[in-house]
Order: structure tokens, then C-alpha cells, then sequence
């Protein structure tokens, strides 16, 4: 798995937690929504919307930030590529700078 906007790479089912439980655990009782879908034999692209807030620990690579409670909406592109029926790559695109923003961890543009 590769989160393009950090560029922080993890490896297999163990890596995938990792990032699940980044959202699941910074964002408790947060909600997606799919809002676009596409497959073919050997991908699956997967745009989504995610809101929540923060109300539990960031689980950042630089160190445990504490919860800002502030919510967040975040678009993301996800893209899987597939063999012999698992996943051999996932690739997630979002806007790293706006998500930050939203939650207050760096000044916002406006």
C-alpha cells in the first residue's frame, strides 16, 4: 500500500491495518461514502468521501498527536491492482495539505 500524499509505503494485510486503524482510531465513528466505482479483471478504482472528527489519537510518523476535535471531509481515489484474486497493490490519492488544514494542524489558506 502506498500513500501517495506522504509517500509512506506498507506491506501486506498487517500495513493495510496499519492505515485502517489510523481512521479508525483518530476518527471514531467516522462515515464514507462511495461515489464512484470502476473494475476490470485485474483493477478497481475507488473514489469515496470520509467525514469524521477527531476525537482520538493521530497516529502520525512523526509521533502521537493528540485529538483536535475538529472535523474533517476528505476525497480520496483509491486504486487496486489485482492477481490471481488478491490485492498486489493499493495506491491512495488525497488532498494531505486540505485534511491537515481542516483539523488545524498547519494555517489554512483563507
Amino acid at each position: 500500500m502506498i500513500d501517495v500524499p506522504s509517500g509512506m509505503t506498507s506491506r501486506g494485510p498487517d500495513g493495510y491495518k496499519q492505515v485502517i486503524l489510523f481512521f479508525a482510531e483518530g476518527f471514531p465513528g467516522s462515515r464514507i461514502e462511495v461515489t464512484n466505482l470502476f473494475a476490470t479483471e485485474d483493477q478497481a478504482i475507488v473514489e469515496f468521501t470520509g467525514w469524521g472528527t477527531n476525537t482520538g489519537l493521530l497516529h502520525m510518523s512523526t509521533g502521537d498527536l493528540p485529538a483536535t476535535g475538529r472535523a474533517a471531509e476528505l476525497q480520496f481515489c483509491d486504486v487496486y491492482r489485482v492477481r490471481n484474486g488478491k490485492i498486489v497493490s493499493y495506491h491512495s490519492y488525497y488532498d494531505a495539505l486540505g485534511f491537515m488544514q481542516q483539523l488545524g494542524l498547519i494555517p489554512s489558506q483563507e
